[in-house]
């Protein structure tokens, strides 16, 4: 049997990784100091668009292709994926927008405002012409790291609060605290994101809306209730602080844009971190700082944790060198 192993962090790649090592029987445990997910870190704060194909419009390859595994893998862990699709629209005036968007990805249908209208009845004569990925996913972000925290409890998997740097002797470690593993992982960049949580009663969507703009884009993400998550915001910088004026006066122009029942929505929340990023913007595994880490998730967290879990595992489990390794760090 594979000996013990230790995760360093309970960010959505700690609980991935940890969840896929346990559900093959290889004993685990975690070492958080804030005793699991929550404000602290970037996992609480992200839009859970599961979204490959409209990814694809700035990613690399890898994030189409293995961003496809997310939705059945975040499905059977009992997140409540919402299979709804994403709709990406553009005011007129911006409809090159569209048609760029179009070119750099694929697996939609070009659908006029009739439809956009049957599709959400709310945008209705706003739209004339949109963009519809009807195999996207979404979910709440915060409900699926307690359900994994949940079911890794269930099979005896705890979060310890003990230092994250230190795991026990005798185990084997593998990093997963995304900016604060820069001590070992020194090209490893933050980049900022921040959100909106509005409470508006007056729209009803059922899936996400990405608004195309060219300089603001945003996305809108349903959570039920009238409430909803929006943001887009991608600031190079590792700055953890509160979001700022101007970002959200764009945001929020931006959802008025969208719709003019956004200018009367109430500001529930706000927040904003930084995601850890490598140079190319896709996730790593490899060895560093003498353990094994995986990292770099990027604004990818939720669609390439599972695929970058399941990397690790068979890894760990079988010894298969994973597509994700970064052979560079090797020496490090």
């Amino acid at each position: 049997m594979t000996g013990p192993v230790t995760i360093l962090g309970a960010g959505v790649a700690g609980l991935a990784v940890a969840t896929e090592l346990a559900g093959r029987g290889i004993p685990v445990s975690i070492l958080d100091p804030a005793s699991g997910p929550g404000a602290q870190g970037c996992s609480w704060w992200a839009g859970g668009m599961l979204a490959p194909w409209c990814e694809a419009e700035c990613a690399e390859e890898p994030v189409l292709r293995l961003g496809r595994t997310a939705i059945d893998w975040w499905d059977r862990q009992g997140a409540r994926v919402q299979r709804h699709g994403t709709l990406v629209v553009t005011p007129a005036r911006d409809r090159r927008e569209l048609d760029r968007f179009a070119r750099r990805t694929s697996g939609f249908q070009t659908i006029d405002g009739e439809s956009v209208a049957r599709l959400e009845p709310d945008l209705a004569g706003r739209f004339d012409r949109a963009l519809f990925f009807p195999d996207e996913a979404h979910l709440d972000p915060r409900h699926a790291l307690a359900t994994l925290r949940g079911r890794l409890a269930d099979q005896g998997v705890a979060v310890d609060p003990g230092p994250a740097r230190t795991p026990p002797p005798a185990t084997r470690a593998i990093d997963c605290r995304g900016l604060a593993a820069r001590d070992i992982l020194p090209d490893l960049r933050g980049v900022r994101g921040e959100m909106l949580v509005l409470r508006c009663p007056e729209v009803s969507l059922s899936r996400p809306v990405r608004l195309l703009h060219p300089r603001v884009p945003i996305y809108l993400v349903p959570r039920g209730g009238g409430i909803y998550m929006l943001g887009a915001t991608m600031i190079e910088s590792d700055r953890r602080g509160p979001v700022t004026v101007r970002s959200v006066l764009e945001l929020l122009s931006a959802a008025y844009a969208l719709h003019p029942a956004f200018g009367e929505a109430e500001i529930i929340e706000t927040g904003a971190d930084a995601r850890p990023a490598f140079p190319d913007n896709l996730p790593r595994i490899g060895m560093a700082g003498g353990r094994l880490y995986a990292n770099g998730l990027f604004r990818h967290g939720y669609l390439l944790a599972p695929a970058l879990a399941m990397q690790m595992a068979d890894h760990i489990e079988n010894g298969t060198k994973p597509e994700l390794w970064h052979e560079a760090d090797d020496q490090r």
